[in-house]
């Protein structure tokens, strides 16, 4: 099974960049994540729909057919990590791939959001798209060490 991450914006700050590659290889051979940074659209005087159009565009030609799509949205369901965790295993179980959609400045076309299979929220908090890389790959890695039976995470 793979994680995809698929992000709008190609550019992050170096630290968020060092900060997700280290979760990256944290991961087992069996548990495959892998990031694809999408173009986001530049804003100038285009209507928010012409930028929800081009931005999904370019998040469905990342994501293979057949993929489990998450997209994570303010409005989305919250998670503990035990929660996530138990997700994380039903994914696994059911064999098929999982991309975890993270949106551009405008967050997410509305019709991508309500197409998905399932919307998840991070935090009730407004984060920046960097931190929001670091943490998700970080509750990922804590979910599958959860279910690993790794000390990394602790009650």
């Amino acid at each position: 099974m793979k994680l995809l991450i698929v992000a709008v914006g190609q550019r992050v700050p170096d630290w968020a960049q060092t900060a997700y590659e280290d979760y990256a290889k944290r991961f087992p051979p069996e548990l495959k994540v892998e990031l694809k940074a999408v173009k986001t659209e530049p804003r100038g005087s285009k209507t928010l729909e012409t930028l929800y159009a081009a931005e999904r565009e370019r998040i469905e030609a990342a994501i293979p057919r057949g993929t489990r799509v998450v997209a994570l949205d303010e409005r989305g369901t919250s998670l503990t990590t035990k929660a996530l965790a138990a997700r994380l295993k039903d994914w696994q179980l059911g064999g098929d791939d999982v991309a975890l959609v993270i949106g551009g400045p405008d967050g997410l076309d509305p019709a991508f959001r309500q197409a998905a299979h399932e919307r998840i929220r991070l935090s009730d908090l407004t984060l920046p798209h960097a931190m929001v890389r670091v943490l998700l790959i970080e509750q990922l890695y804590r979910a599958w060490s959860v279910n690993a039976g790794h000390p990394y995470h602790r009650e």
